[in-house]
This record gives structure tokens, sequence and C-alpha cells, in this order.
């Protein structure tokens, strides 16, 4: 018999993000009995809550909480969720992503509780100018038609703030921001784990793993 071979992807972004740079205090606690002696290294952080690849609930828009925090969610809901995978390759500065070019690029509308665009082709979310890519209004309105609950996208707003999280928010929709190598992901469907600390907060920073 035959065992299916799984590929796992991480999709997180390791490190700082664009304006989050975590200050880190090392602690040693010294920690001694009779039987033995040994040292506890304890850290102390403060950074950003975009620090790396972070979720947003629709909390992160005070017009559109929800009352889903962090710390209330299920992590049994972030485990291996389906998801779709659209892929397109944007270059730096290319503007405005519409619902047509989604759907030709998927094949037609996604059916799974995640989507995850990769409008970015194999670059990174830092190697664009800031929102110089983005979902223009009728893409979003295309991803809230799909019913997808959760969306994971290296792309979102423009610089001139047409409300591309206000609308997602309102439909309910979750967001995942700043993801890494979404290029790796060579199957149209993947099971997805979001996993993140659970402090009672709208934004936080996650880890994202995908099996194909």
């Amino acid at each position: 018999m035959e065992l299916e071979t799984m590929t796992c992807v991480d999709l997180t972004l390791r490190g700082i993000g664009r304006d989050a740079v975590p200050e880190i205090a090392v602690r040693h606690v010294a920690l001694r009995s009779a039987a033995t002696a040994y040292t506890g290294v304890v850290y102390t952080t403060t950074g950003s809550s975009m620090l790396g690849s972070y979720i947003d609930f629709p909390g992160h828009i005070l017009e559109t909480d929800d009352g889903r925090r962090a710390d209330t969610a299920d992590l049994a809901d972030f485990y291996r969720m389906d998801a779709s995978v659209i892929h397109l390759d944007r270059a730096d500065g290319s503007g405005g992503i519409s619902a047509e070019e989604l759907e030709k690029a998927f094949g037609g509308v996604p059916d799974t509780p995640v989507v995850i665009l990769n409008a970015l082709g194999a670059r990174g979310p830092l190697d664009i100018a800031p929102r110089s890519v983005w979902l223009a209004m009728d893409a979003v309105e295309w991803l809230i038609r799909s019913k997808c609950r959760i969306l994971v996208s290296d792309v979102y707003e423009s610089r001139a703030l047409e409300g591309v999280f206000l609308k997602l928010f309102r439909a309910g929709i979750t967001a995942v921001c700043e993801p890494n190598r979404l290029h790796k992901l060579t199957a149209p469907k993947v099971k997805l784990t979001i996993s993140f600390v659970k402090f009672p907060v709208t934004q936080i920073p996650c880890t994202l793993v995908a099996e194909f």
C-alpha cells in the first residue's frame, strides 16, 4: 500500500514588519536546590501587533467590532481549514486587482471557508512599495460573495484608503496580513492552520502552515 505524501509550507513572515521593531529584554534566573542548579532564561518583549504575519479580527476596526478576540477564539476552528489558492504575478506599482482577474486566475468562484490570494508571485509582501498593488472594490465584493470567512492575502488596501478592510470586516471576514512564500503553494486547494497566542486583542501576530 502506498502512503500519501503531504507537503507542508510555513507561510509565516519572520522577523519584523514595515513598522514593527520589537524590543527584547533577557533576564537570567538562577534556580538552585539541594539536587541541582541551573539558570533559566526569561524574555520580556514589547512590539507591535503587526509583527511579521498577523491576523485581524473584524474588531480591528472599532465600527465593525463583533466581539471576537484572540483569547475567545477556538483554535480548533483555525486548524486544517480548507483553503482555495489564487495565484497572480503582479509587479510593484501595478494597481488594482479586479474581480474578473481573480475569477479568471482561479477558474471560477472559491467554495472554501478560506481564500489565499498570492497576488505578488514570488515577491514577498515587503518587496513592493506599500499599497501599490491592491484589491479593487469589485474584487472585495467578489470575495464576500464567495462566502469565505478568512482571507489570507499579500495585498489589501490602496493608498487612497477606499475601505477594503471596512467592507471585509462588515461581512464578518477575518484577514491575515503579511503572509510569506505563498507562491510555494502549488495545489489549487490546501489545508491551512493558523495559530496565535490567546491574548484579549483583535490584532495579533500569527503563524500559518499549509498542507497539500
